[in-house]
């Protein structure tokens, strides 16, 4: 038997503890006393945000849907919407389920309410089995308090094995706002099902077993909301904003019958994804100091779970022997709040094979450059992008990598939007209160260190990848903004 506790607040500070009660006979867990062991906190949060509701109608059993497939998607469950990654509603005789339905997650899927919980939930309980005969799996409670914009871990891991629905129950308290995400994390080939998710409301704290009680924490003093407390580190300035507030430059969504244009959102960035040449065409993100801590660097590089089946998996086997880095579009040091959000960046969507030069050189000096700016107060909206084909890394020139299947881009390129911390970003943008850097290099190993040499104009980037970018201004101001190119100080 484990104990653990974690805050969640609006207002008022309770705990939350979960009981993971992995291969126990025991249908229920039931708490013992508390140990040290703790995950960190759900960062705080507080002031007035919009939040999606769902309908209040726990428990979520997942009879009242159809879906068949793992592709990515937004399901509208009895309970609310729920976004599903690499995971399905199963009705077969293999899915260990109460009733006809159960949710079934493979490899490292996910299952996330798109909605908050009513609030003064007191006690969380989720069943949970191996799918069929397959072996064990293990799975992970995560919580938001800011709407989804950032979650952390409650308690630790729960392993399942064998086919029979035992019950983890998450005792405690939360006065405040809360959405949750389950989690498979072991990445294996057993499959996990997940069903009765059931939420219970009160208005004190809850009894344990009758002798250990969870017990009211007065809240700490608030922050600012939008800023996670960073791993290791203190609360930050500045909020986490749209990461998609300029534009969709490709006008990409969510159709896999849209291979060359597929709209993958993701907390920590966006991204219209190419799957016949196995990179990103762009990859959109905000940065502020909300975003940056001390988490340290995951180098977790894999396949991404939210890319359809029938789309091909780059993995980090498909760059072995190239001669060409793993490129981040969205860098590593851009998300350091927490060990998810770094990780997040080194799924294979967001990489392109980019020549060593250009990455540990030209674009390491850019990026550390922007992460300047915004220690210095600022923001900065990104979107960064690569077109062509044909680049020259420590082998030679190549078009392709992975027998063919990932395509070796000519031109790399990026738009930097960067303006001082504040409020009505695009009116602001508008105005012509930002300063708009644009870059498009070689990938090649003979490109200069110096990325400001290679500053161009909006209009020619868009010129040449035929994507519209900045497309949420005005026109007129995109008329105006696009066609500069920046001269300011890089030094």
């Amino acid at each position: 038997m484990r104990r653990f506790s974690l805050p969640l607040v609006s207002g008022l500070l309770l705990s939350l503890t979960a009981l993971g009660c992995s291969q126990n006979s025991r249908e229920t867990s039931r708490p013992t006393a508390p140990t040290a062991d703790t995950p960190p906190a759900i960062p705080l949060e507080t002031g007035a945000t919009t939040v999606a509701q769902g309908t209040g109608r726990f428990p979520e059993t997942f009879e009242d849907a159809d879906k068949g497939a793992y592709a990515t998607a937004d399901e509208t469950l009895t309970t609310g919407s729920w976004h599903f990654e690499d995971a399905l509603i199963g009705s077969s005789e293999e899915d260990h389920k109460n009733g006809q339905h159960a949710a079934r997650l493979r490899g490292q899927g996910r299952l996330r309410m798109n909605f908050d919980a009513p609030r003064g939930v007191q006690t969380i309980r989720i069943k949970s089995a191996a799918y069929g005969n397959d072996p064990a799996s293990t799975w992970e409670l995560w919580g938001s308090v800011d709407g989804g914009r950032s979650f952390r871990r409650i308690g630790q891991p729960v392993q399942v094995q064998g086919p029979r629905l035992l019950t983890t129950t998450f005792q405690g308290g939360a006065a405040g706002s809360l959405r949750l995400e389950i989690r498979k994390t072991d990445g294996g080939k057993g499959r996990l099902n997940i069903d009765d998710i059931a939420l219970e409301m009160g208005s004190g704290a809850a009894a344990s077993g009758g002798s250990v009680a969870t017990t009211p924490t007065p809240a700490p003093a608030p922050k600012p909301s939008g800023s996670p407390t960073p791993v290791g580190g203190s609360p930050q300035a500045g909020q986490r904003d749209d990461n998609l507030a300029l534009g969709n430059p490709s006008g990409a969504t969510a159709n896999v019958n849209m291979p060359t244009n597929y709209l993958l959102v993701k907390p920590q960035f966006t991204i219209g994804y190419n799957a016949q040449r196995g990179t990103p065409t762009w990859v959109s993100w905000h940065l502020s100091r909300a975003w940056m801590g001390e988490a340290p660097r995951q180098d977790d590089f894999r396949p991404d779970p939210a890319l359809p089946r029938q789309f091909y998996q780059v993995t980090r086997n498909s760059y072995s022997g190239s001669g060409f880095d793993k490129g981040h579009n969205c860098p590593s040091a851009d998300r350091t709040t927490d060990l998810d959000d770094n990780s997040a960046t080194f799924l294979m969507t967001n990489m392109i094979p980019q020549a060593g030069n250009n990455n540990q050189r030209t674009w390491s000096s850019l990026e550390e450059w922007t992460r300047d700016q915004v220690r210095q107060g600022q923001e900065a909206y990104v979107l960064m992008g690569s077109y062509g084909k044909g680049g020259t890394g420590q082998n030679g020139k190549m078009t392709t990598i992975d027998q063919g299947r990932v395509t070796v881009p000519a031109r790399i390129w990026k738009v930097l939007v960067i303006l001082p911390e504040g409020t009505n970003d695009l009116q602001r943008i508008a105005a012509g209160q930002a300063r708009i850097v644009a870059v498009d290099t070689p990938n090649d190993q003979s490109v200069s260190p110096d990325w400001s040499r290679y500053r161009v104009s909006v209009d020619a980037i868009e010129a040449a990848s035929g994507l519209d970018l900045l497309s949420k201004l005005p026109l007129a101001a995109q008329e105006q903004l696009e066609s500069r190119v920046d001269a300011g100080p890089v030094r």
